[in-house]
């Protein structure tokens, strides 16, 4: 009996395949679990439209991730930090902070755990970090740390 797939199954398949299995596997095990559905034509039907709905989402995911680094490429953040004598800082700048200041400044909402600092910010300047918008789209965003 064929049998499409609504959820992952250890050893015969992941969400969406339409598998091969015996018959009683699939009448005691698979459809009673809301593992998977008979693969009739009109379940084929519905998994073809669900596909291409979850590929046209996933291309306008990308895009618009694409997008947004573009946007952010140009543009740099203004953090403050507090400075004591001689120039030192006291802490460093987190992502927490930086994804507040690219709201409040950008109006983009990003994710803090998204964004990358290769070490921590402890200085006054200009810094380039990284921002994981999309697993295929990564973008830069300078931050400048200015004294408070």
């Amino acid at each position: 009996m064929k049998v499409i797939l609504l959820q992952d199954v250890k050893s015969l398949g992941k969400k969406g395949d339409m598998v091969e299995v015996n018959n009683g596997y699939a009448g005691n095990y698979l459809i009673p679990r809301k593992l998977g559905v008979e693969a009739t034509q009109k379940n084929i039907n519905d998994l073809k439209l669900q596909k291409a709905n979850r590929d046209r989402i996933a291309a306008e995911q990308l895009a618009a991730a694409r997008d947004l680094a573009e946007a952010l490429a140009d543009k740099t953040v203004e953090v403050k930090m507090k400075v004591g004598e001689g120039g030192r800082t006291f802490g460093a700048i987190s992502t927490k902070e930086i994804a507040a200041a690219v709201k409040t400044q950008f109006g983009y909402e990003i994710d803090k755990k998204k964004i990358s600092v290769d070490e921590p910010i402890r200085s006054l300047g200009t810094h380039v970090v990284k921002i994981k918008l999309h697993p295929k789209v990564t973008g830069e965003l300078k931050v400048h740390v200015a004294e408070q």
